[in-house]
């Protein structure tokens, strides 16, 4: 199928106005896709229409630092999308969720035109500030995750477009900070599609995040180490991802093999993982630490992707895992207040508390949650879903039960 170009007809939007199924929220599986599907339904049908910057009111943090504000709709699908995509890249099924997931890709296809049609309501923010850069990533994250569902379908117009506003973001100069990877995720999505690449916008962030490694799964943030969860939001799942193109396409990297560099990163990112699995307390609270605290469960990207990629470490039972991920998403997402009467999500930690905003947080910075739904990107029958639960290692540990101790890494 072939998505037509915006101001076509389009059976997205012939479905975007009608009756919306629900999936029920019973078991650990519907419950998560019931939340994945709350958070993306106000999004994608009013996006789809041409209406998401009509419709989705803004909330800014108290100490927001007057950038343009419209970025935040770029932050809200692009962050949303990178969440959702193994979701939606699922086979058709006839089932409720499978109705829903189908429905709702029709849907994100129809948003991906909009999002760089420039006649669209909802053409996004991309000839703004540097923040277009960041969400930029999220944005071709999620075309890497699910190319066949999102990329392939698209008109060649839109697919132009998209190529070159992604190019066009090369104007923007990153700190040397974790955006160094944004810039990098851009190139790697471009080499997976067989566009030009920038080598030095990924090689010199491959290099710097090494450089920026403290040991034992922890990476710094530039030059100063920062105790949150930053290595879940950006660091270690979007170098493992820029690694596997590289690694795929046998790109050039100087003095080193990328597929040796990927299998290094993932080692580390499986023993970050196996920190946030020991976060997890016997009721599925985590340690409120760090900066943008605010995208909840995004937290736990990485322990999802590793879930999803069929990655997690010997130490970290795929039973375990879920069980942990389900009492955290419980823990987080049984507050009303994370949403808005109009199904948004609020600026919180758990529910609507936006003094915990940083001066860059708005309700579209928020959807990066859904990095934390990866694992609905298998299906109901794989073994992710059907391993019985296990107790994870606070819930052992506070029962006094055996529990494995922990000791550092050198890799």
């Amino acid at each position: 199928m072939r998505m037509v170009a915006a101001g076509s007809a389009s059976g997205a939007l012939a479905t975007a106005g009608a009756a919306v199924p629900a999936v029920t929220p019973t078991g650990e599986r519907a419950f998560m896709a019931g939340l994945l599907q709350k958070m993306a339904e106000p999004v994608l049908s009013n996006m789809a229409n041409g209406t998401l910057q009509k419709h989705f009111a803004l909330e800014l943090s108290p100490t927001w630092d007057g950038r343009d504000r419209r970025v935040a709709y770029l932050e809200c699908f692009a962050r949303l999308m990178a969440g959702a995509a193994p979701w939606l890249a699922l086979p058709a099924t006839d089932t409720a969720e499978g109705r829903t997931r189908r429905r709702l890709q029709q849907l994100a296809l129809q948003s991906y035109v909009n999002a760089v049609d420039p006649a669209s309501p909802d053409y996004l923010a991309w000839k703004g500030g540097g923040q277009a850069l960041v969400d930029s990533a999220y944005f071709t994250n999620a075309l890497m995750r699910a190319p066949g569902v999102l990329w392939d379908p698209l008109d060649s117009v839109t697919k132009g477009r998209i190529v070159a506003e992604i190019k066009a973001l090369r104007r923007i100069d990153p700190p040397y900070i974790n955006w160094l990877l944004f810039a990098a995720m851009n190139e790697a999505w471009l080499l997976s599609i067989g566009e030009e690449h920038d080598p030095m916008r990924l090689n010199g962030a491959i290099r710097k995040i090494n450089e920026w490694y403290v040991g034992d799964g922890w990476v710094k943030d530039g030059d100063a180490f920062h105790f949150d969860y930053y290595g879940a939001f950006v660091m270690h799942p979007m170098m493992v991802e820029i690694l596997e193109v590289l690694a795929r396409f046998k790109a050039p990297f100087w003095n080193a093999k990328p597929a040796e560099l990927h299998a290094q990163a993932l080692k580390r990112m499986q023993r970050y993982a196996e920190h946030l699995e020991r976060f997890v307390s016997p009721e599925g609270s985590f340690p409120p630490i760090g900066r943008s605290l605010t995208y909840r469960t995004a937290a736990f990207q990485p322990l999802a992707l590793l879930a999803w990629r069929k990655q997690l470490p010997a130490s970290l039972p795929e039973g375990q895992v879920r069980a942990a991920m389900h009492a955290v998403h419980k823990a987080i997402w049984s507050e009303p207040g994370n949403f808005t009467r109009d199904g948004y999500l609020t600026i919180g930690f758990v529910g609507h508390q936006p003094q915990l905003g940083d001066w860059y947080s708005n309700n579209g910075s928020m959807y990066i949650a859904s990095a934390s739904f990866l694992p609905l990107g298998l299906p109901e029958t794989d073994s992710y879903w059907t391993a019985p639960a296990q107790a994870w290692t606070q819930k052992k540990a506070f029962a006094g039960q055996p529990f494995a101790k922990d000791y550092p890494v050198k890799y």
